[in-house]
């Protein structure tokens, strides 16, 4: 059976670019130690407060300089070398990683450095995920894109699978320290992988960082409705569809597990977005990607909706021992949420894949740096709005009301905004156009 008829992910990508190979390698494997240091990050501020609002606004507090970062990081990608803009982001948050692992074992950590520490790391990756996405056109021909875009899934339903299961395994077992070590260990191969690529400077007319370089940016953008839509779509899917900052109290008081149930439920989510890239190959045979992401993202709301079926099956008792704690766990609910969960990944993947695939292709080289800043803008920081919408919601309310309402918000607004976009439903991945 030939690639392009096959259900499998077409891996074609690694063999036509050994340079693009490199880099994927080198970011999974950075991408897994960076998972441990987020998911311990969580669990080390929620240890020294007990306070859900607390692990939310680690990801509040990280979101101005993570959009300042994106946006100017995809500025300088417009304007040097990209693999250079790259290194040297990488650098810093090596740097980050490398000090929380100093004071983790000097016992000098702090919630103040925690958000500080997390804050300078997110800003600098933010740099270096929008740098590389810039990249990816210029390294493998576009009719390959797809294909490389559900490697992404590949890499990305690896580091958070199993970099949440191993760092609740290593917070567990062995501590914070430990933990915080193994990321700076592992990120050393994304230095490998950037360093061995070629120059790459942007092409067309460069435009300088600064005030009007991103006015051209956000110019193209107001022209670009396809793109502009699927910016729009995914901040209402990781705004209203994000409940990460629940899980640790999910897991020290409703659930039971503790910082176990806790990678358990955040593994479940990659593990549907790796079957989903796995079993990737007809995606990338889809004309009608604007529809593809419409599709997708209903599909995760009513995944995320069940989620909080099944927490609110919990506050009620249904299927729950009568002491949950870290020895005593739900153990029927907890396969519940992660079933439920692992869909929600593979429909955010599914979407993830097309919404790359469309920046991409549609979008010229001379503009790719600064429209993928804002693209990285969009995917990291609605992630933090939803941990503060979740964690507020939580907090004033219950632990399952955000993500019910939350799914059924996604399915109303999602529906009504591509029913008024009927460019967008049409769009042609043979010919792309922003």
């Amino acid at each position: 059976m030939s690639v392009r008829q096959s259900a499998f992910i077409d891996l074609r990508p690694l063999t036509t670019s050994p340079a693009f190979a490199r880099l994927w390698i080198g970011s999974t494997l950075a991408g897994l130690g960076g998972q441990l240091t987020v998911v311990a990050v969580m669990l080390h501020v929620f240890e020294l407060t007990q306070s859900t609002f607390a692990v939310s606004m680690i990801a509040v507090a990280g979101l101005l300089p993570m959009i300042v970062a994106g946006l100017y990081g995809g500025m300088l990608a417009d304007a040097f070398d990209r693999r250079t803009v790259a290194l040297l982001a990488a650098v810093v948050t090596f740097a980050s990683t490398a000090l929380l692992a100093v004071l983790a074992w000097s016992g000098l950590e702090t919630v103040g450095w925690l958000f500080v520490l997390s804050v300078v790391n997110s800003a600098a990756n933010s740099i270096v995920m929008a740098t590389k996405s810039a990249i990816t056109p210029r390294l493998i021909p576009r009719d390959l894109l797809p294909a490389a875009a559900a490697l992404q899934g590949v890499t990305v339903g690896i580091m958070v699978m199993a970099g949440p299961a191993l760092a609740g395994v290593l917070v567990a077992f062995a501590g914070y320290a430990w933990t915080y070590s193994l990321d700076v260990l592992l990120m050393t191969s994304l230095f490998l992988g950037l360093w061995s690529l070629p120059r790459l400077r942007p092409e067309g007319e460069v435009v300088r960082p600064g005030l009007e370089s991103l006015r051209d940016g956000i110019r193209f953008l107001k022209r670009a409705p396809n793109i502009r839509l699927q910016y729009i779509l995914d901040i209402i899917a990781m705004t209203f569809g994000q409940p990460v900052a629940l899980f640790p109290a999910i897991g020290a008081v409703l659930l039971g597990g503790g910082a176990i149930t806790t990678g358990v439920l955040t593994a479940a989510v990659a593990a549907g977005a790796f079957l989903s890239s796995l079993f990737s190959g007809p995606i990338g045979r889809v004309r009608r990607q604007g529809l593809g992401i419409e599709r997708a993202i209903q599909v995760y709301g009513l995944s995320i909706g069940a989620f909080g079926l099944v927490l609110l099956a919990a506050t009620l008792g249904w299927l729950r021992p009568d002491i949950v704690d870290e020895s005593h766990a739900a153990v029927a609910l907890i396969v519940l949420a992660a079933l439920v969960l692992a869909v929600s990944g593979a429909a955010d993947n599914v979407s993830a894949i097309y919404r790359s695939t469309m920046m991409q292709a549609a979008v010229p080289d001379a503009m790719r740096g600064r429209l993928q800043g804002i693209f990285i803008v969009v995917v990291a920081g609605g992630p933090r709005v939803g941990a503060l919408y979740a964690g507020t919601l939580a907090t004033i309310a219950a632990l399952w009301v955000p993500p019910l309402f939350g799914g059924i918000l996604i399915l109303g607004l999602v529906g009504t905004l591509v029913r008024f976009s009927p460019r967008f439903r049409h769009y042609d991945a043979l010919d792309p156009q922003p």
